[in-house]
């Protein structure tokens, strides 16, 4: 996987220079902005939607066909399992066309944006992208079928358009790469073989990225691209591990850049999963918090892209419908807790089904069980007192935080740079303000996830006006107790 990552970072950084060149905007590493005297400019959309907690939803089977959760685009293609086998099927085109154009409504965008969801996470395949660069598909197994997923991009643009108006971020999730990262059908060939190792077809994912890249870099609510999903290591498919978060963790916060690792957690597939009961499950995941040490791995650039409240069947332990329920119920809010406290963001695997009944997989039926809760959003707008935007409230606040600040290190006869706490303090606090003021049409307050990654820029922005020293940490200490006191402040 870091072989990927180097072939994609250089290839696509060139390719967003490019953009940013025409744009006359910097789209990589861009440094937020804030206006707490530091000289820079205004706080933009962007920011706001790429570094605040994700609280999200997968649209599983809208674009990347899953039969499991849509069986009716299978209709002409016998017992095929994927979008290659739809494609050699009778009226392919057709079929997804239509199914593109009717799987999201108007009235699903409504309700997850009720629930309190504020990103999406939107699975597809390379051949997707036929629509805007067919050579994209040049050499593949969907070659023979650029003109079926012709009309695809043009209805990821305009769900990604129909998010916007919502108030929901996208993070664009390469399901399925040339060749097929993993032995899944949802991986797009459907053949149980792994082929997206050879150099030729890596050369391919890093072709698809970089038009994904071009194409997508200046939508404001486009908050990522996933470089590919659950890719296998090598012959031994390891099920739900996604596969080696430990090794991908460090990876991750090696890295200078903002990369996030996105790891799926799912206890429903094997032999040890189905030893265990809901509450078991619950509980060894309370206990043994596994997502603070990749978090910590990660500088916290962690997210969880895929779970559910399903459990494997013996896991249920009653026949009680009931019961049932509860266990689902126990396990799904005991992941929704961990994942606020240990993770940047999380997406429930899936918002809907095509048909049938199913609390452990489908969101829409989970939240009419009561498994999932009706609101997922954290806090809700309308639960602002007041903005701390009063220049008195900041001042008594900076004031008695730098005097508890400096006479703690007076005591131990040490004075430091007192002044950079002062600066942190007062760039944490319109910080929080920033965030609690985007207006991105959803009633959920939007929330720093990514606060290692933020802070990080801050005190780029620190360095740049007020050069270096040993003593930065008091910037950053600053930083937070500002921004933390700001924000209990408004609610």
């Amino acid at each position: 996987m870091d072989t990927l990552f180097k072939k994609v970072s250089g290839k696509i950084e060139k390719e967003i220079s490019h953009i940013s060149d025409r744009l006359g905007v910097k789209l990589v590493d861009k440094v937020p902005t804030h206006t707490s005297g530091l000289n820079v400019a205004p706080l933009s959309q962007r920011d706001v939607f790429r570094f605040r907690k994700q609280r999200g939803i997968n649209l599983g089977s809208w674009f990347v066909q899953e039969r499991w959760l849509c069986e009716s685009t299978y209709c002409g293609c016998g017992g095929g399992q994927s979008d290659l086998h739809i494609a050699q099927g009778a009226n392919g085109k057709g079929i997804m066309e239509h199914h593109w154009d009717t799987w999201i409504t108007e009235e699903d965008w409504g309700a997850i944006q009720a629930q309190g969801f504020n990103t999406v996470r939107l699975p597809i395949g390379y051949y997707h992208l036929s629509g805007i660069d067919p050579s994209v598909l040049d050499d593949t197994d969907f070659e023979p079928y650029k003109n079926i997923f012709s009309g695809a991009w043009l209805r990821i643009l305009r769900a990604i358009g129909d998010a916007e108006r919502y108030g929901l971020g996208v993070l664009i999730d390469l399901h399925a790469a040339p060749g097929a990262q993993n032995r899944d059908a949802h991986s797009g060939t459907g053949t149980g073989e792994v082929r997206m190792w050879t150099r030729t077809n890596l050369s391919r994912t890093v072709h698809a990225l970089q038009v994904l890249t071009a194409q997508l870099a200046s939508r404001p609510n486009v908050v990522g691209i996933e470089l590919v999903n659950e890719p296998a290591n090598n012959n031994q498919v390891q099920k739900c591990d996604a596969w080696d978060a430990p090794w991908y963790s460090k990876i991750v916060g090696a890295r200078p850049d903002f990369v996030v690792l996105d790891h799926h957690l799912y206890r429903c597939f094997t032999p040890g999963d189905a030893s265990m009961s809901g509450d078991e499950h619950a509980t060894a995941l309370r206990n043994s918090a596994p997502l603070v040490s990749l978090s910590a791995a990660a500088r916290g650039n962690l997210i969880v892209g895929e779970w559910s409240a399903a459990l494997n069947p013996a896991s249920l332990r009653s026949n009680e419908a009931g019961e049932q329920d509860r266990q689902r119920r126990v396990w799904a809010r005991a992941q929704l807790d961990a994942y606020e406290a240990s993770c940047g963001g999380w997406f429930f695997w899936t918002w809907k089904k095509g048909t049938g009944w199913d609390a452990g997989w489908c969101a829409k039926d989970a939240t009419l069980a009561a498994i999932l809760p009706p609101w997922v959003g954290g806090r809700r707008k309308s639960e602002i007192r007041r903005i701390p935007s009063e220049p008195g409230w900041k001042r008594q606040a900076q004031s008695g935080a730098f005097d508890q600040h400096k006479n703690y290190w007076a005591s131990r006869g040490t004075y430091n740079e007192l002044w950079r706490f002062e600066d942190g303090y007062s760039a944490g606090w319109d910080d929080a303000i920033l965030f609690l003021t985007f207006n991105d049409n959803g009633p959920s307050v939007s929330e720093l996830g990514f606060r290692g990654e933020w802070l990080k820029r801050r005190v780029a922005d620190h360095i740049r006006v007020r050069g270096k020293g040993e003593n930065i940490w008091e910037f950053e200490h600053g930083f937070n107790q500002g921004f933390d006191a700001a924000w209990a402040g408004a609610f």
